[in-house]
């Protein structure tokens, strides 16, 4: 018989593996939820009060070096305060629930909505191929060395290229593409792939740091049990690559609504949120809280953007026990 040692209070004798922390109870979690929510509203208080407490005591036509002192000349340090440039807060709100271009049109909101939900789901496409790439690209480099040697640093230039001059070249090829007869190639797939180019470096990253992560021990186990590389992948490397490739997700799904707005406004495409920004922008002069809609529209997509990387994250809970999750 071997012995055991009996932890105080324990009735069979076993002392759980709770991975070297003590498990958390269900009044914890729900507490830290709410830390985090409070934490979260206050930074936007304190963001509203620093917007208004500047648009305040701030210069009206901001501070401006150099120049021959006419309009538009020299290097703006601070941003003007005067109202065409710098909306009060109440102001940009009370605008969302007015019509969007006067008449029977439906409440600004809802026109952002409509735009966000448009540029959302073209993020997704494009955060969905970037996933793929990117981790094709990491388990590649990760099997061979040679690879990561002729990869990595082309993955790292191509981050490089200007969005907004790589936008209209992937839109032309795929104009030809589609005039051609090949295959269809509808213009928001243009959008979704420009998006999935931003959205792939930093899974490809994630993916190859996280494969590289286990411990030689551990590698040493399952070289000494005689397992392949395809076992030491799905058993070994990849779960123990989820805290690595948590973050990268998140970064690539933030990513993937950047390059997803920056590409509906380089190439045109009607429908989106970039379109709007553009629209309302242009109307600025006459209507400065309206171009404000929008801009809040796109923050709503990379929070939810997030939620949805978050919501993965749970459902791998119990690959994170590297990763703090409070």
């Amino acid at each position: 018989m071997t012995d055991q040692a009996v932890a105080p209070g324990s009735v069979t004798g076993v002392v759980p593996d709770t991975g070297g922390r003590m498990p958390r109870r269900p009044a914890a979690r729900s507490s830290g939820l709410i830390a985090r929510v409070g934490w979260g509203v206050a930074g936007v208080a304190a963001l509203v009060a620093l917007w208004e407490l500047y648009k305040l005591l701030g210069p009206a036509d901001g501070v401006t070096v150099g120049g021959d002192g006419s309009a538009g000349s020299g290097v703006i340090l601070l941003p003007r305060t005067h109202d065409r440039a710098m909306p009060h807060v109440w102001d940009m709100i009370a605008r969302m629930f007015q019509p969007t271009s006067g008449g029977a049109t439906p409440p600004l909101i809802v026109s952002v909505l409509e735009a966000a939900a448009t540029t959302l789901g073209l993020a997704a496409v494009g955060w969905v191929i970037g996933v793929v790439v990117g981790g094709i690209l990491g388990i590649a480099m990760q099997r061979w060395r040679l690879v990561e040697w002729g990869l990595l640093p082309w993955i790292v230039v191509s981050q490089i290229v200007p969005l907004i001059a790589f936008a209209p070249v992937v839109n032309a090829l795929g104009n030809q593409i589609d005039r051609a007869g090949v295959v269809p190639w509808p213009q928001w797939f243009s959008v979704a792939l420009i998006a999935s180019y931003l959205a792939f470096f930093p899974v490809a990253i994630g993916t190859l740091r996280g494969l590289e992560s286990p411990d030689a021990l551990h590698r040493d186990l399952f070289h000494t049990q005689s397992a392949g590389w395809w076992q030491t992948l799905v058993h070994l490397r990849l779960p123990a690559a989820v805290p690595h490739l948590l973050p990268a997700l998140r970064l690539a799904a933030a990513s993937a609504v950047v390059g997803a707005v920056v590409a509906e406004v380089s190439i045109g495409l009607r429908g989106g949120i970039g379109r709007m920004l553009i629209q309302l922008a242009g109307q600025a002069s006459s209507d400065p809280a309206a171009p404000w809609a929008p801009t809040f529209g796109t923050v709503v997509i990379g929070l939810v953007a997030a939620a949805g990387v978050a919501l993965i994250g749970v459902t791998l809970r119990r690959f994170r026990r590297g990763e703090e999750t409070r």
